[in-house]
């Protein structure tokens, strides 16, 4: 399934939802189905600089795609890392570099989240992406 895809059923998953705090609550649960990672991840060079709280977001390149593990301290960014994840997550990096992740524009979710919170999500989106530009580079010899 592309990253388009895979925003599309995400988005039509929030659509489901008419009332707001059923979606708070199923960003919640997404947020508790994010695999634990280890404890040896959350270290400094992996926190996402700008989030309200902290999020912890690494990679490593296997097969030719980008494999991530996060983890947060929040519940409710937990469930927005879950939401990145699971669009960008087993991509290679071309695919992550260009996708388009409007999807989380459509899910309503940045409309009703803090100014903080939208920008711990625009931060963590640029770290994704720099990890996939970072890998691209690595396997084409440009780094």
């Amino acid at each position: 399934m592309t990253i388009e895809e895979t925003g599309k059923q995400i988005a039509a998953e929030f659509e489901l939802f008419d009332d707001w705090m059923d979606k708070y609550n199923y960003l919640i649960e997404l947020g508790k189905g994010l695999p634990l990672i280890d404890e040896s991840k959350k270290k400094p060079e992996n926190l996402i600089v700008g989030c309200q709280s902290r999020v912890w977001i690494s990679a490593e390149y296997m097969d030719g795609k980008v494999v991530f593990h996060a983890d947060s301290d929040a519940i409710i960014t937990k469930g927005l890392v879950s939401l990145l994840l699971r669009a960008i997550n087993n991509h290679t990096p071309d695919e992550i570099m260009n996708a388009d992740l409007s999807f989380l524009d459509n899910t309503g979710l940045k409309d009703h989240l803090s100014p903080t919170r939208s920008n711990g999500l625009v931060s963590m989106i640029k770290q994704a992406k720099f990890y996939a530009m970072a890998f691209k580079a690595k396997e084409t010899g440009t780094l």
